[in-house]
């Protein structure tokens, strides 16, 4: 930190448990990952190449080795497992792993199945796993949140992602982004909240999860350029969350 502040929230330390922050690159250049990392490499614990566009990425290995020298593992989002899936082609998906997350959120795929594929990965690779649908009109009710999510757990994911696309419009979240505060504040009375990793591309999503359960909340799906905004959102240091943690160490001092 570039000065000394009092009554700032302690953050967790990488590598971290909580406090996660997994941003989303969908097509940043060589130079542009060099720049992200030099300037934000700090915060972030954990970087997604969106949907299946590593498919496409010109110079692939040469983007992941730049994560990597910042001590940052890089992992290909959901889709592109789907898409192996799909075209049963699940153990070419496996050779090029270091991290997995599974998903559901676009193919047709049960629950036992899917539980297969982390028990399966889980004793090769850390796995993430996405809880939640992609298409806005499947509404899961909470108890099967809860449901998804401990057994995705208890098959060897690391933690479960609760799903709202980039755009933060889905899962979670109303067509409008407005978050869905009763789901979300049922499923933390079963799930611990550090085994969760929150999708929240927009602000307003980050500040509610950031009042809700603190600096120290797992967010993910963060745009390259909101990294270092969101930290100063968890700090207290940007309007929105300002007085949030003033007025907490009021009630406790």
């Amino acid at each position: 930190m570039n000065y000394t502040l009092k009554n700032v929230p302690e953050r967790t330390k990488k590598p971290r448990v909580s406090g996660y922050t997994m941003a989303m690159d969908k097509g940043l250049s060589l130079r542009e990952v060099e720049d992200f990392v030099s300037v934000a490499g700090d915060y972030v614990d954990v970087v997604k190449l969106g949907w299946a566009t590593s498919f496409v990425t010109p110079r692939l290995e040469e983007k992941i080795a730049i994560y990597h020298q910042a001590n940052i593992p890089v992992y290909f989002g959901g889709t592109l497992f789907e898409a192996f899936v799909v075209r049963n082609q699940f153990d070419d998906y496996r050779r090029i792993l270091s991290f997995a997350e599974v998903s559901d959120g676009s193919i047709e795929l049960s629950h036992e199945h899917k539980l297969d594929y982390i028990r399966n990965l889980s004793e090769q690779v850390t796995v993430l796993s996405e809880v939640g649908s992609k298409d806005a009109a499947k509404i899961l009710p909470p108890y099967k949140w809860i449901e998804l999510m401990q057994a995705e757990l208890d098959a060897g994911a690391w933690k479960v992602i609760g799903e709202a696309r980039e755009g933060g419009n889905v899962g979670l979240f109303r067509s409008s982004g407005e978050v869905r505060s009763g789901l979300v504040e049922e499923i933390l009375t079963k799930i611990p909240f550090e085994r969760i990793i929150w999708e929240a591309p927009q602000k307003e999503q980050q500040v509610w999860f950031i009042k809700l359960l603190g600096a120290n909340v797992n967010v993910g799906n963060i745009a390259p350029n909101e990294v270092i905004p969101l930290e100063t959102i968890r700090l207290g240091l940007r309007g929105d969350t300002f007085t949030h943690f003033l007025d907490e160490n009021k009630q406790t001092s």
